[in-house]
């Protein structure tokens, strides 16, 4: 069998198990297995595979269908353009949240911040996109999870930033030492009666997905405590779910009332980002 044959067998099974972008996710999978780029596997179609290689494929393309992202089974995710290692400790960066390094890119070019909290990091993939964007910035990255803090910490390495990003464990802002000048979160913020028992998402840590009854409560508790770890003329940047909006400019407005807010809408035109700005 060659890459195409294989790559239209994995499409194939995965097209019949209604996966979606089933060309895309039995191209990662191929790829992941032959440990070759895009670019590679396309110039060389007819290149004939291993049947060992073709056995792993079909496994791993069972797994897709039984539910699990192919970010967790490759240990892979792209994000910002960036590489990241992902296990079944993190939350699977989205395209989406790219909205949120984007503005916080943006803001520290036209106001000159130089320090930068990301919270609930994660594998680090807002952090580490930051600092390997912006020149001469300082960057805290807290997480609560330890097991989550060690993907952030491989990721760091692998992109070279580990002099710019401290990693803290902590809940929030507790063990964040002083106040910066940005503040990023992209907290849970599912529902409690929406969290899933089944499909992709039913993989991914409850911790960082569980937002409580209206999927608020670590944003509610975060807004509190940015209150005294907010530098002067700094910004706080959220991301939220869907028709969270006004709950969350409610929050804002309660511990900030003088501050700016703004939303900003991911290419589905979906209200993702809110942006506070202190004056």
């Amino acid at each position: 069998m060659n890459r195409r044959e294989a790559l239209n067998e994995a499409r194939k099974i995965l097209a019949e198990n209604q996966i979606e972008n089933a060309a895309l996710e039995g191209e990662i999978l191929l790829r992941h297995i032959l440990a070759i780029n895009r670019s590679q596997l396309y110039i060389d179609l007819d290149s004939d595979i291993k049947p060992a290689d073709v056995k792993h494929l079909l496994k791993l393309v069972e797994k897709r269908t039984k539910g699990k992202p192919s970010a967790y089974i490759t240990g892979h995710k792209e994000f910002y353009g960036l590489d990241f290692i992902v296990n079944l400790h993190v939350l699977i960066p989205r395209p989406e949240t790219e909205l949120l390094v984007e503005q916080a890119i943006s803001l520290c070019r036209e106001y000159r911040y130089s320090t930068i909290a990301d919270i609930g990091t994660g594998c680090g993939a807002i952090a580490i996109s930051l600092a390997v964007s912006i020149p001469d910035i300082k960057i805290s990255a807290i997480d609560i999870s330890n097991d989550a803090l060690k993907v952030a910490k491989q990721n760091c390495e692998n992109h070279g930033v580990i002099d710019k990003v401290t990693l803290l464990r902590g809940d929030l802002l507790q063990t964040l030492p002083e106040s910066v000048d940005i503040i990023v979160a992209n907290l849970p913020y599912v529902r409690e009666k929406d969290m899933p028992d089944k499909g992709p998402l039913s993989f991914e840590p409850p911790l960082a997905l569980n937002g409580g009854k209206k999927g608020l409560d670590k944003i509610k508790e975060l807004c509190r405590q940015a209150v005294n770890k907010l530098n002067k003329k700094g910004s706080l940047l959220l991301e939220i779910g869907q028709r969270q909006s006004g709950d969350v400019m409610a929050i804002l407005s309660k511990h900030f009332p003088s501050g700016l807010v703004e939303i900003k809408n991911d290419l589905a035109g979906i209200e993702r980002v809110i942006i506070l700005r202190l004056t």
